[in-house]
């Protein structure tokens, strides 16, 4: 009976959130950091923390769908540092590209996804087969004229980003014929985003972080500068869609300054 009461007063109060949302400013590209899969399974009871990757995975549909619902056109989701992929234990790495493999990229690739699949992250450090199963899902989605867009961050690292950027840059000046004097003449922030792995992209509007944890842990460093910040308690396994709707009603009753 309690529970059930629970459940009615849960579903009233994000009906009365989506209503209030109608017609408000909302964020054209929400980047999320997935955080708290191992520490949710704890909490939890499962005697195995790495359950809690495959909660993980599978909850992204149904972010993706809040998201789709809500206009948002524009999602990046920071599924694995270069870290989380080159220095945790070797079982634990290998259960989350599994479930990257058998989940994310399995389910964002199938016939009638309405997410266009964009990468970014140093694909290098993965498995092959992980590799191998999110390029798939990138190649299934090009053309299928999704209006909206994932972009799945995984072997990611903001400032590694930024000096792959702008390394790539220096080749390309070079193989162009410039000198160096002439590169840094010619050198502007526009230039090197456009050798950024999310060049064409727009900017994130809001970043949400679950877990907790109050900081970027080198998530879009570049692309976020002038993003809002907002920061959930609950691990993302139990993120709930009344969570994402008060992090949409924060950013709306936020006036952007852009810097200034």
């Amino acid at each position: 009976m309690l529970r059930s009461v629970k459940a009615a007063a849960y579903a009233l109060y994000t009906r009365r959130l989506r209503t209030r949302l109608a017609g408000a400013a909302l964020p054209r590209h929400v980047a999320m950091v997935m955080d708290g899969n191992r520490r949710w399974a704890r909490q939890m009871g499962f005697d195995d923390p790495r359950i809690g990757h495959r909660y993980g995975a599978e909850h992204l549909d149904e972010v993706l769908r809040w998201c789709l619902e809500a206009g948002i056109r524009h999602v990046t989701v920071f599924v694995a540092s270069v870290d989380n992929v080159t220095k945790r234990d070797a079982g634990e790495v290998d259960n989350l590209m599994r479930m990257i493999e058998q989940v994310v990229a399995a389910r964002l690739a199938r016939a009638g996804s309405h997410w266009q699949v964009h990468l970014a992250g140093r694909l290098d450090v993965l498995p092959d087969t992980t590799r191998h199963a999110l390029k798939l899902a990138e190649e299934a989605t090009r053309d299928n004229d999704a209006e909206f867009h994932v972009t799945i961050a995984i072997g990611y690292d903001g400032r590694d980003e930024i000096v792959n950027a702008i390394r790539s840059l220096l080749e390309s000046e070079a193989r162009a014929g410039h000198t160096v004097d002439d590169i840094a003449q010619r050198l502007t922030a526009d230039r090197i985003a456009e050798h950024l792995y999310t060049h064409g992209q727009p900017d994130p509007d809001l970043v949400i972080r679950t877990s907790g944890e109050h900081r970027m842990s080198g998530f879009l460093l570049w692309q976020a500068a002038y993003s809002e910040l907002h920061f959930c308690d609950v691990y993302w396994p139990g993120f709930r869609e009344v969570d994402f709707l008060r992090a949409l009603r924060s950013y709306a009753a936020r006036h952007r300054r852009f810097g200034a």
